[in-house]
């Protein structure tokens, strides 16, 4: 569907023009009205590129189609190679920042340990060095890595991390839950001396200055010491903080790699933004990690490949070694362009398996909790949507998804439902009921069939109709599930195919037990009970239907046999019955009724009304 802003004769126009660039290498600059860039990129043939953009725009993502509903014109250079094009495209890219193309701000900088000159002095991390007396330690290049230090460290040796002074505002408050979780001393209670404080501190200073193990060594010297001196006390609390510290070690022993030095970096999608998450190994261990959410116009493939090309135009460490969760588009151009930046060779690899594949999966549910965070939902259901789109993959994550359901009775009362759900939500104001009308029997399949059918009817009504804010049926799903196997999707595939919508039709599995199994497509089945987030996701989206269909179905019986009763009474047909129902509300309040009320009645009359009151208050 194009962009009501973008008239059908202007994406004409701009074709023609593309269609006449040459078959050469190059780059290309996306304007808008206002001549401003936005949006630059490359091509190994630059009218095949260009061209593509101002075709048919169902095989655009939403981004793309934003995108390309601002471009009032486009420039190109001409290139001798791709190579030199990647080169140009970035170089471009750094000079004018254009809106739709992948944009990071390096807001690195420095951090630096604090260490205050006070009675009771505190540590925390900084950006900038101040002429306050204090003592600061650093420069440090990740402050990721100060401020997990600095956190580890005060829980292990539990110092406050408040803004209260000391011995100023002792008892001057109730502590807080840092230390009723035993993650603080609580010196505010006044009832820890200063020498017991400072040693604490003391100890937590040695720890951020060394490492663990020479930490740990020392506290059991002192331990030992403690223990034969019978101060018992003492010791007990020193070997909490030693104990502390080996767990601490082993959470990180999680987020170690057998390879020495590499970056792991993932993303997370959704229709308008994306998110990357980088976690940066030195020395095997997770030494860094950074977080970015931007806003452009690309596929996951040519997204990976811009992040990393700007990524590493602001660090000046490129590892020889970098691990993704998905495909590189112009990987080799990728490693060549790194390679001469580093003046060594650098690998981009696809882990499959092992500790290298359980990394990427864990930095790619961090990129999916940034993501969720941002788009204000949840990890958990960022990451089953995620999942969800490489599980049956897809280009984007299935934000809108609506599932489908038949029910009847050995063929009678046959309706169906739909749930929609967004963002990994129900959405219940878009819950839709149909009642079958043109088949019968038990016939699923021909039932499913007229459900899509009008369904997608009402659907290019509304586009007719010219609806600018698509909401309900003017809405075109990402995914359609349909509670049934590879059958159901077979029946309905032509139709969506048939209308050329680009929507992906899958069908829900239920095993024996009647709990979700597989996901069906026309040829086959997918296993999901490998996938957590996304098995789960799709086994609420399949009760859900079979709850709102069976309950509209239930909802359909009830009041079948409720204008069945009333029918069996002499002179009451079907559009008495029905107007009796809509007026009295419920079978029990027409028994209930007067004879005069029922009189009064829609569609009613005297003789009427008598022999309905007669029938219920027969002795």
């Amino acid at each position: 569907m194009l962009d009501p802003r973008k008239s059908e004769e202007q994406i004409k126009e701009l074709r023609q023009k593309a269609m006449k660039l040459p078959l050469s290498p190059g780059v290309y600059v996306m304007r808008d009205k206002q001549n401003e860039i936005i949006y630059i990129g490359k091509a190994k043939a630059l009218k095949n590129r260009v061209s593509s953009y101002f075709g048919s725009d169902k095989n655009h993502e939403e981004k793309v189609r934003r995108m390309v509903s601002n471009v009032d014109h486009f420039e190109y250079i001409v290139t001798d190679s791709e190579f030199e094009a990647l080169i140009l495209e970035s170089s471009l890219i750094k000079q004018n920042q254009p809106k739709y193309n992948i944009l990071l701000k390096d807001d690195k900088g420095y951090s630096y340990i604090k260490v205050t000159k006070e009675e009771w002095p505190k540590v925390s991390e900084t950006k900038t060095i101040e002429n306050d007396g204090a003592k600061y330690l650093g420069p440090f290049l990740s402050s990721w890595s100060v401020r997990q230090t600095i956190d580890s460290a005060r829980k292990i040796f539990r110092l406050p991390s408040c803004n209260r002074v000391f011995p100023r505002d002792f008892k001057k408050g109730r502590p807080c839950l840092n230390y009723y979780i035993k993650q603080c001393s609580a010196p505010c209670r006044g009832r820890m001396s200063h020498d017991e404080y400072m040693e604490a501190f003391n100890e937590a200073m040695d720890f951020i200055k060394g490492d663990s193990s020479s930490s740990v060594r020392e506290l059991t010297k002192k331990m030992e010491a403690a223990a034969e001196r019978l101060d018992f006390e003492t010791a007990a609390r020193i070997r909490d903080r030693i104990n502390s510290i080996n767990r601490l070690k082993e959470r990180q022993k999680v987020v170690a790699s057998k390879v020495k030095e590499q970056d792991v970096i993932a993303l997370a999608q959704s229709n308008r933004y994306t998110a990357f998450e980088v976690f940066r190994f030195t020395g095997g261990k997770l030494t860094d990690r950074e977080s970015f959410i931007t806003e452009e116009a690309e596929s996951d493939s040519e997204s990976r490949s811009g992040f990393i090309r700007q990524y590493y135009a602001i660090r000046d460490r490129i590892p020889p070694v970098i691990i993704t969760d998905g495909e590189v588009a112009d990987h080799e151009l990728v490693e060549q362009m790194l390679a001469e930046r580093r003046e060594k060779t650098i690998k981009i690899n696809i882990p499959q398996k092992g500790e290298q594949k359980q990394l990427v999966e864990m930095c790619r549910s961090n990129a999916a909790e940034n993501l969720a965070t941002h788009m204000g939902n949840t990890g958990r259901e960022a990451s089953a949507l995620d999942e969800l789109k490489r599980l049956l993959g897809m280009e984007k994550s299935p934000e809108y998804i609506e599932a489908y359901d038949i029910s009847n009775l050995a063929g009678g009362e046959n309706v169906a439902g739909m749930v929609v759900f967004e963002n990994g939500r129900p959405l219940k104001s878009a819950y839709r009921k149909f009642k079958i009308k043109t088949v019968e029997g038990q016939d699923d399949y021909g039932s499913m069939r007229e459900v899509i059918t009008r369904r997608f009817a009402e659907y290019k009504l509304k586009q007719e109709d010219g609806t600018e804010e698509p909401a309900g049926f003017a809405r075109l799903p990402d995914l359609i599930l349909l509670d049934g196997g590879k059958g159901h999707v077979a029946a309905i595939k032509p139709i969506i195919d048939d209308l050329g919508l680009d929507v992906p039709v899958f069908g829900m599995v239920k095993d024996d037990k009647h709990r979700t199994r597989a996901i069906a497509v026309s040829g086959g089945e997918i296993a999901i009970n490998s996938t957590r987030s996304a098995f789960t996701l799709i086994s609420k989206i399949q009760d859900e239907v079979h709850r709102f269909a069976i309950g509209y179905h239930r909802q359909q019986r009830k009041k079948s046999t409720v204008q069945s009763t009333l029918t069996s009474i002499e002179g009451i047909g079907e559009a008495r019955a029905q107007k009796l129902m809509k007026h009295f509300k419920t079978i029990k309040a027409v028994g209930e009724a007067t004879a005069e009320e029922l009189a009064a009645a829609p569609g009613m009359n005297k003789p009427a009304a008598q022999r309905v009151f007669s029938f219920f208050h027969e002795t």
